[in-house]
Formats: C-alpha cells, sequence, structure tokens
C-alpha cells in the first residue's frame, strides 16, 4: 500500500513522497495522526466514530428487547444511546432490567473517557504552535557590488516578531558513486546571514556566488539543471505571541531559480514614515538593469 507523505506544507506539491511497503497503520499512532489530518477531516472522524459508537450500543440494548423503558424499535434505542452517552437524560427512556443498567453503566463510563479525550485531542490540536511564513514562489540570482547571489524571498504573514528567526539552506543534488550506485546528497549552502533577531516584515536572505559555490557559471548551473537538484529552505525561530518555537519550510525546483533578475521592491516609506509592506509584489521578478545601474537592497526586518 502507498502512502502519501507532504512535505513542507500545503505549497509544497512537488515535495510530496509516495511510500510502498509500509501498510496505513494510524491506530498506532492516534495522537501523531489526529495532530496531522486536516480539521475537516478530523471532524468527520470524531462523528463517524461517535455514531458509530451509539449504533453499536443501540444494537446490544435491542439485543434484550425491554431492557429500556421507551424503547420500542432500533431507531428509539439509537436516540437513548446518544442520550446516554452525552448525559442528556430527557427522562422519556429509562433502564429497568439488570442488563440494562449494566450496558449504561459501561455506555456511560465510556462516554466519559471518551469526550475527555476528543477534547483534549481538539485543544491539542487547535494550540499546536504553526508558523506563517509566506516564501516567494521563485528565488534569483542578481548581483550585488558586483558579485552574483543568489536570493531568497520570505516574510512573515502574521505581520508580529518572530525573535532569533533562523534559515538553513541544503542542495539537495543526485551523485553517482564510482560503484555506479545512485545516492541522494545533502549540501548545505551558506547564507551572507543566516539569523535575524526580530524577523517581523520581510527577509531577503543571500546566498554570495563564489568560484565555491556550485551555483558558479553556467557550467554550475547547467550540472544542477541536469541533476534535478532541489533548494530546501528551513526557518526557525520564537514565535513572541505565543512564546513557541515555530518552523517553516519551502521547496524549489533548480527550475524556480531566475537569472539575472532581482525581486521587486516590496518596502516603502509612507508621508509618515512608516514602513509599509506591499503584497502585491512579493513574488514578482524583473529583469535586471543594465550594468553598473544602482538597485536597492531590501534588508532584513
Amino acid at each position: 500500500m502507498a502512502t502519501r507523505i507532504q512535505l513542507g506544507g500545503e505549497t509544497q506539491e512537488s515535495a510530496a513522497i509516495h511510500v510502498r511497503g509500509q501498510p496505513f497503520q494510524p491506530h498506532k499512532d492516534v495522537f501523531h495522526f489526529v495532530l496531522r489530518v486536516p480539521w475537516v477531516g478530523f471532524f468527520a472522524l470524531v462523528t463517524l466514530i461517535y455514531v458509530a459508537a451509539n449504533l453499536l450500543f443501540a444494537a446490544a440494548y435491542q439485543w434484550q428487547p425491554g431492557c429500556v423503558s421507551g424503547v420500542t424499535s432500533f431507531e428509539s434505542a439509537f436516540y437513548f444511546s446518544v442520550q446516554t452517552m452525552a448525559t442528556i437524560g430527557y427522562g422519556t427512556f429509562s433502564p429497568i432490567t439488570r442488563y440494562g443498567h449494566m450496558l449504561v453503566t459501561l455506555e456511560a463510563i465510556i462516554g466519559v473517557f471518551t469526550t475527555a479525550m476528543v477534547t483534549g485531542l481538539t485543544f491539542a490540536k487547535f494550540a499546536r504552535p504553526t508558523a506563517r511564513v509566506l516564501f516567494a514562489n521563485k528565488a534569483v540570482i542578481t548581483r550585488r557590488n558586483g558579485v552574483p547571489h543568489l536570493m531568497f524571498r520570505l516574510a512573515n504573514a502574521r505581520h508580529n516578531t518572530v525573535v532569533e528567526a533562523q534559515l538553513r539552506v541544503t542542495l539537495l543534488v543526485w551523485e553517482r558513486t564510482t560503484e555506479g550506485e545512485s545516492m541522494r546528497r545533502q549540501l548545505d549552502v551558506p547564507l551572507v546571514r543566516g539569523s535575524t533577531s526580530i524577523f517581523a516584515l520581510s527577509w531577503s536572505a543571500m546566498h554570495e556566488i563564489t568560484k565555491e559555490s556550485l551555483f558558479y557559471g553556467p557550467e554550475g548551473m547547467a550540472r544542477l539543471r541536469a541533476g534535478e537538484a532541489e533548494i530546501v529552505l528551513s526557518m526557525s525561530g520564537l514565535d513572541e505571541t505565543i512564546v513557541q518555537n515555530i518552523h517553516a519550510r519551502h521547496r524549489y525546483a533548480i527550475a524556480d531559480v531566475v537569472e539575472n533578475a532581482r525581486f521587486k521592491d516590496i518596502i516603502s516609506v509612507d508621508a509618515s514614515g512608516a514602513r509599509v509592506l506591499d503584497y502585491e509584489n512579493f513574488h514578482e521578478v524583473e529583469a535586471m538593469p543594465v550594468e553598473g545601474a544602482a538597485a536597492v537592497a531590501e534588508e532584513p526586518s
């Protein structure tokens, strides 16, 4: 059976991995499974389990007809089960035999534990720390002071402050050994500045392309394209609002790197002197101006 693993969030369709040879067994790690499933799936699963449990108890009540006063059909047994599990107790139905009382006792105990578990799982899922980091659709190779740089743009979509944000860039490349085996290697891509004390608005991270860089020259880019290289960005930091560590990831194919281009400006200053972050141009890139023209660099903020 194939299992689909999603890496890096909803936007990373290219990062999907299909795993074979391992059966899908969410019951062996229920807590982790519940935290990963979307909210719609979570509520659907809870509803399905709740209805199935009440159907099971309704069948148990019907196994001994007359054990509950007022229950004359499977439908009424189901409604009595719902009232018992939810501790509603309208008074229309009531157990009248030992079997009925024992079954009601068992269902009441299960109902208490089920309510506590669902409440805890809902809170854990709701309170799980998550990051809302916006990554530009493209990376660019641009010049800074005459030196080519590989540049990535990201922004804090919550508009609060992420303290001591760290960014790590990894290059994934295929290599063939002398024995003829293909292997996936992870190579660190050093950044000019891989951290910022305050990540509140935008952050333009840069890698200086020197002769030692794998991105150096047309030959370097050609090798990366031939090897179907990918670039993985991993950002982590402390969310100042919830005071918890958060992380976000994004993956670029080598085809997402635009050469001889730069990001369009997104930060301006209004009449009052306040900085304005304009997301309309966040994903936009433009060709580099002619050699020697001035280019305004964005600073991490």
